[in-house]
């Protein structure tokens, strides 16, 4: 392991199933979806103790990310090999052909609700696909407070709470830490902070078909950690990058990640000096150059540059469409 260097790495889809889940991921990414069941999540990359995400080609196939943070820590991650004990970002496709639970997250300093070594949780979605019951639903209306919030969740009234939109392909979302959300009826790409802190105000009254039960409902920790000045949360305006030579804007950019999107038909630049980035193709195909090799990238795949490659150029086949996601600096995690 001491001689290899560090190469573009290709990571295998890992399919959760989720009662609100469906069937369209098997449209986006090539691994076959598991049979008879509705998948909702695809984790595209995860430094997750339950489920490590694995290099699917070269020389490091099959090694978990978590294998590689820990041999080739400066390689992978530059001059943010000391903030981090584990990668910190969770990357995943989202199938919610029915809505999924009302939640929240917690922030990082809520340490009473976050287990040991976890974090709380901000998250971002791009919207890939929508239809006739697409919805979102991303903070509340102004004037919500606990006792009128816990009153509607009592009278099976939450929506009316809840400020929502119907999204369009293409919207980009943020979600701060406290902001009560869900969606349904959309295809959409998550990233977020890794971690699975999650806590249910809501689920709609269903039961879940694997156990014929209702699932549990965190309802104290829920409103412990909603932010109530989280309201009217809509899609975020994006900020075009003018002096870039192919379509590049940025969706995202607060202390967890950065997030940027490129379109276009011809050659452009990707990576940054001594940090890695992560690169998620979401429509067209194309390779990366690294060293005279080159490394497909297509659509549904992720990427994960090491540090080491730095800047790098990618060749469309034709008309392609990626999202290069970056980590600021941060204090040691």
């Amino acid at each position: 392991m001491s001689s290899i260097r560090l190469y573009p790495l290709k990571f295998d889809p890992i399919y959760q199933y989720r009662l609100w889940g469906g069937r369209r991921l098997a449209h986006l990414l090539t691994k076959p979806l598991p049979k008879d069941e509705p998948i909702g999540e695809a984790w595209l990359l995860s430094d997750r103790d339950d489920h490590p995400s694995l290099v699917s080609e070269g020389p490091l196939k099959d090694y978990t990310i978590t294998q590689l943070l820990k041999q080739f820590p400066e390689q992978l991650m530059g001059n943010l090999a000391t903030h981090f004990d584990r990668f910190p970002l969770l990357l995943k496709f989202l199938d919610c052909k029915e809505v999924l639970s009302v939640q929240v997250h917690p922030s990082d300093d809520q340490k009473k609700y976050i287990p040991s070594g976890d974090t709380g949780k901000t998250e971002a979605w791009v919207v890939l696909e929508t239809g006739k019951n697409s919805r979102i639903y991303a903070g509340l209306k102004p004037g919500t407070n606990a006792d009128n919030l816990r009153q509607a969740i009592s009278d099976h009234k939450v929506a009316d709470r809840l400020h929502s939109f119907i999204p369009k392909p293409g919207d980009g979302i943020f979600i701060h830490s406290g902001t009560v959300h869900t969606l349904g009826g959309a295809v959409v790409f998550e990233v977020q902070e890794n971690s699975d802190v999650t806590f249910r105000l809501y689920d709609w009254d269903r039961t879940d078909a694997k156990t014929g039960k209702p699932r549990e409902l965190q309802l104290v920790e829920a409103l412990s950690c909603i932010d109530f000045k989280q309201v009217n949360i809509g899609p975020v305006k994006p900020i075009p990058d003018h002096e870039y030579p192919a379509i590049k804007e940025q969706l995202f950019n607060n202390e967890h990640f950065v997030l940027w999107r490129i379109e276009s038909n011809a050659m452009f630049e990707v990576g940054e000096k001594n940090k890695p980035r992560v690169l998620v193709c979401i429509a067209g195909k194309g390779d990366l150059a690294f060293f005279g090799v080159k490394y497909p990238l297509h659509k549904g795949e992720v990427m994960l540059l090491p540090a080491i490659a730095g800047s790098c150029i990618y060749q469309p086949d034709d008309e392609v469409t990626l999202l290069e996601i970056g980590i600021p600096n941060q204090q040691r995690a």
